[in-house]
């Protein structure tokens, strides 16, 4: 990192790449903390376990691959600029917010950076969890450079902000995720850094917090600051930034004003599109997401009065145990409809898998959707373990009103939802 950049410019990326070795369970040049460490050995004795059961049965173990991330990046963020990056999960934003952050380091390139950063990536980064929250956000600041008497000066702003007075001098580990995340952005965003990195991780919020971060982050773009923000909802990059990024598969598709670049978010997910989407730690490859009628035919626009299935198609470079196959519903502005697993029609219990291609249905009933484009967004993961993978836009489609008088009252409906309520009328006997 350095900062030999002019004026109006304050991020300039060069060429930058970052480079990961997937297939062995682990990753060159990442970050590491307790909680990584734990997770990687506790990687090292099963793959050690393994290797031992493929030498006695005379298979060999499969090939590290070289997974690069990030390829070819290059850049400039001027000052007081608000910068949305959008795009898939997988398609390297996390790991571009890393680098910017100082979290990680790239395997090739360069980025200069004038002023002070304050991030936010994921909950849990740069707080110590043996800490109060009072002594993280000294912490935090000491971090970023600042003399005790600026953060004194913003102390009871942040703690107002964030709405943890009552828990203040305890330990940050016994914080729910959304205390942690209220705090992390309201150290974060109160100070006073030249650029403020966000992450997706505001999701974590309530609707009324995440409401004011985004006011927030509108003074801190008013008052001439840099900002870089990481969001899959495009109401709020629409309405919040300057300008928009989209990457894909690690490299940059396309720069321009936000409505230019979410039109091209918004078009580039296509269900039943084969994919190609490789989870960093575990032997998973999620390989097609498909949108089906009720005759099994897939389909980019469904009739609102027919049911659909939703088909999740994945292969298993290896066993695994325990794992749960999901996916969210959104609206085309980013709202959540509705989430679901393959848990949700059998209780607690979850896979076991034997190594090979397999495929997960659920079916979504009738008259539920309104018209409307929506997508899906995939997740998988080892329950209470760890996330196995994330693909965010991994199909979408359109949904239309049936032909007839239910079309003219569907026209006139508000809301994502737009179910056939069973009504009655008559005298009032109670």
């Amino acid at each position: 990192m350095c900062s030999d950049i002019g004026a109006d410019v304050v991020i300039r990326a060069e060429r930058l790449g970052k480079k990961y070795r997937i297939g062995d369970g682990t990753k060159r040049g990442q970050y590491g903390t307790f909680r990584d460490a734990m997770a990687r050995g506790a990687g090292a004795l099963y793959r050690g376990a393994a290797n031992a059961v493929r030498c006695r049965l005379g298979s060999r173990a499969p090939r590290a691959e070289e997974f690069w991330a990030l390829r070819d990046v290059a850049f400039e963020v001027k000052r007081g600029e608000v910068l949305a990056v959008v795009g898939r999960n997988g398609a390297g934003k996390s790991t571009l917010m890393k680098i910017l952050s100082r979290v990680t380091h790239p395997s090739e390139g360069r980025v200069a950076i004038a002023g002070r950063v304050a991030s936010l990536l994921e909950v849990g980064t740069g707080f110590h969890p043996e800490l109060t929250g009072r002594e993280n956000i000294y912490l935090n600041g000491a971090i970023l450079g600042m003399r005790r008497r600026e953060i004194r000066r913003k102390f009871d702003e942040i703690v107002a902000f964030a709405e943890v007075e009552r828990f203040l001098d305890t330990p940050v580990k016994r914080y729910s995720s959304g205390m942690y995340v209220r705090l992390a952005f309201a150290v974060a965003a109160h100070l006073e850094a030249d650029i403020l990195i966000v992450d997706e991780v505001l999701a974590v919020g309530d609707a009324e917090f995440q409401r004011k971060c985004l006011g927030r982050m509108s003074d801190i773009a008013g008052a001439g600051r840099t900002v870089l923000f990481v969001s899959h909802n495009v109401g709020a990059v629409a309405r919040l930034c300057s300008s928009a990024m989209l990457l894909e598969g690690g490299r940059i598709l396309r720069r321009g004003t936000p409505m230019s670049v979410i039109g091209d978010y918004l078009g580039g997910a296509r269900s039943g599109a084969p994919l190609d989407v490789r989870s960093p730690n575990y032997p998973f490859v999620l390989r097609s997401v498909e949108v089906l009628d009720n005759q099994g035919r897939h389909r980019s626009v469904l009739a609102s009065h027919r049911p659909f299935r939703v088909r999740i198609t994945y292969e298993l470079l290896a066993p695994m145990r325990r794992l749960r196959i999901g996916f969210r519903l959104h609206a085309e502005d980013g709202t959540v409809v509705l989430t679901s697993t393959d848990c949700d029609s059998c209780g607690s219990q979850v896979s076991n898998a034997v190594a090979g291609r397999h495929a997960a249905e659920a079916e979504v009933p009738a008259n539920l959707l309104n018209r409307g484009r929506y997508y899906l967004s995939v997740g998988v993961d080892v329950p209470m373990v760890s996330v196995v993978l994330t693909a965010d836009r991994a199909a979408e489609f359109t949904v239309e009103a049936v032909s007839g008088m239910l079309a003219d009252i569907n026209d006139a409906r508000l809301g994502v939802v737009a179910p056939l309520l069973v009504w009655s009328s008559g005298p009032d006997r109670t």
